[in-house]
């Protein structure tokens, strides 16, 4: 393999994890045009399990918008692990690991995902999309926010630590969390 042919390949595998990592902060930060935009247009697969199966971008994001675009819902989608393949010029593969938490702020309910995504991707005229995007969950916990603080949390300074063993009502008052700098 030639110097150029390598930095070619080196550019296409870095181009793909920039994808997905811009897939993931834009879920955390809710931004639908870019979760969109990561995505080819035209027939795709995105199967996320119990939350469907979708053969094109806009029903996916449709259901993104009704379910996490909310300033209620906290999400951390941490990606890890990435092995990549490229199968030909245009054509690659990928299996991540994710980590994923959830809080809605309202109820203090949470949840923790782990799993992995098996992913296809093309490159278009626009760079790399992702064509095919399959989640499997291996490990789910769920739980209160406020069975989580305890006596270990001490990012309230103005709080008794012993106000922080009861069950804050609502939670949103005792958490400091910020979408989009609200």
């Amino acid at each position: 393999m030639s110097l150029e042919q390598r930095i070619v390949r080196l550019e296409a595998l870095e181009a793909i994890r920039q994808l997905k990592h811009r897939y993931l902060n834009a879920c955390d930060l809710k931004q639908v045009d870019s979760i969109r935009d990561c995505f080819a247009e035209g027939e795709v697969l995105i199967d996320y399990g119990p939350l469907g199966t979708f053969r094109e971008r806009e029903s996916f994001v449709a259901l993104y918008r009704e379910l996490a675009c909310h300033d209620s819902v906290i999400d951390l989608h941490h990606g890890a692990n990435p092995e990549i393949e490229l199968l030909s010029a245009t054509e690659a593969s990928a299996r991540w690991a994710l980590w994923y938490f959830n809080i809605d702020a309202n109820s203090g309910a949470t949840r923790q995902l782990g799993g992995f995504y098996q992913d296809r991707y093309r490159l278009t005229g626009s760079g790399w999309k992702i064509v095919e995007t399959r989640f499997s969950a291996h490990s789910q916990t769920s739980g209160q926010c406020w069975q989580l603080l305890g006596s270990r949390i001490s990012r309230y300074p103005d709080r008794e630590q012993s106000s922080l063993l009861q069950k804050p009502e609502p939670f949103s008052q005792h958490c400091r969390w910020s979408v989009n700098g609200r």
